[in-house]
C-alpha cells in the first residue's frame, strides 16, 4: 500500500539521495526539486504542482498524474506514454521537453505554453482541441496525431505532414505553413 501525503510543500529536496518508496500525493506542491533519475513508477500525483523542478529522465512506469501542472521545469527524455492512463491529464508552463514521449496518450486539451519541445514524440497522440502556445518544436514528431481544433498558432519550427494527421479545425499561423509543406519540397516566401 502507497504512502498518501496531503497538502505539502516540499522546498528543495533532493529525490534521489534516497529511493522512495512509491506514494500518493494529492494536493502537494513541489519547488526546486531534483527528481533527475529517480524511479517514480507507481506512484501518484493529483492536484499537484511542480515548479523549477528537475525530473529529466525518470522513470515513470505506471506514474499517475492527475490535473498537475509543470512550471519552468526540465523534463528531459521523460516517456509519459509509460504512465497510468486513468485520469491522466496535466499542463506544461515554460518547461523543457526535449526528447519526451506522449506516444500513443489521449490527452485531448492539453495546455503548453512556453515550452522547449525538442525531438519529441507525439505520434498517435489524441492532442484534440490542445494548445501549444509560443513552443519550440523543432523536431518534434506527429504521425496519425489527433490535432483537431487544436491551437498551433504562435510557434516555431514545426514540422508536419497534414496528410497523415488529423488536422482539420486546427489554427496555424501564416509562419507555419513552410513546415506543413515541407514534404513537396516547394519553397514559401
Amino acid at each position: 500500500m502507497n504512502k498518501y501525503i496531503t497538502d505539502q510543500t516540499f522546498e528543495g529536496k533532493d529525490f534521489t539521495e534516497k529511493t522512495e518508496e512509491p506514494s500518493d500525493f494529492e494536493n502537494c506542491t513541489f519547488v526546486n526539486c531534483i527528481f533527475t533519475g529517480s524511479d517514480l513508477s507507481d506512484f501518484s500525483f493529483e492536484d499537484c504542482v511542480f515548479e523549477q523542478c528537475d525530473l529529466s529522465n525518470v522513470k515513470l512506469i505506471q506514474t499517475a498524474f492527475k490535473n498537475v501542472e509543470f512550471k519552468s521545469c526540465k523534463l528531459i527524455g521523460l516517456q509519459f506514454d509509460t504512465c497510468n492512463r486513468f485520469l491522466l491529464e496535466f499542463c506544461f508552463e515554460k518547461c523543457s521537453l526535449n526528447y519526451a514521449s506522449f506516444y500513443g496518450l489521449k490527452i485531448p486539451r492539453t495546455q503548453f505554453s512556453d515550452c522547449i519541445i525538442t525531438e519529441a514524440d507525439f505520434k498517435e497522440t489524441n492532442l484534440k482541441e490542445a494548445n501549444f502556445t509560443n513552443c519550440t518544436l523543432s523536431g518534434a514528431v506527429f504521425e496519425n496525431t489527433n490535432l483537431q481544433g487544436a491551437d498551433l498558432r504562435n510557434n516555431r519550427e514545426i514540422t508536419m505532414d497534414p496528410e497523415i494527421n488529423r488536422i482539420d479545425g486546427a489554427k496555424f499561423s501564416l509562419e507555419n505553413l513552410p513546415g506543413l509543406l515541407q514534404k513537396y519540397n516547394i519553397i514559401v516566401s
